[in-house]
């Protein structure tokens, strides 16, 4: 059964209209996870210099170090918060956008994790 000649190209003139759409939802979704990867890398990082800091002699150095050590991203800021009978750690790190097109709209997402654990004995 032949189609009427109005017809003709329907399909692809809507395929063009829907395409740019669908291709924009796919990249925010792309980017999307790749700010969820790095905030988990965060909180791994927060959680390993938690742990280091809490108990070491020099705690600051020790999150530090242990922060930078259980993460790729870079650079990250970690700050140290010790008190009587915990310590906290937060790690601080500006992701930039990695996927085309969308750069435009998000530029840099500031991310941050905090981790707070009871201080032990060195």
């Amino acid at each position: 059964m032949s189609r009427p000649p109005r017809d003709r190209g329907q399909a692809a003139v809507e395929f063009a209209i829907a395409l740019p759409l669908v291709v924009l939802l796919v990249l925010g979704v792309v980017q999307v996870a790749v700010i969820v990867r790095d905030q988990l890398a965060l909180e791994l990082a927060a959680r390993e210099g938690a742990r280091a800091a809490a108990v070491a002699r020099a705690p600051s150095s020790a999150a530090a170090t242990a922060a930078s050590a259980a993460t790729a991203l870079r650079p990250i800021e970690t700050s140290t918060v010790v008190g009587s009978a915990s310590v906290t750690v937060t790690v601080r790190h500006s992701t930039k956008n990695h996927v085309p097109l969308l750069g435009l709209a998000i530029r840099e997402v500031d991310l941050a994790a905090s981790v707070t654990m009871k201080r032990e004995p060195p």
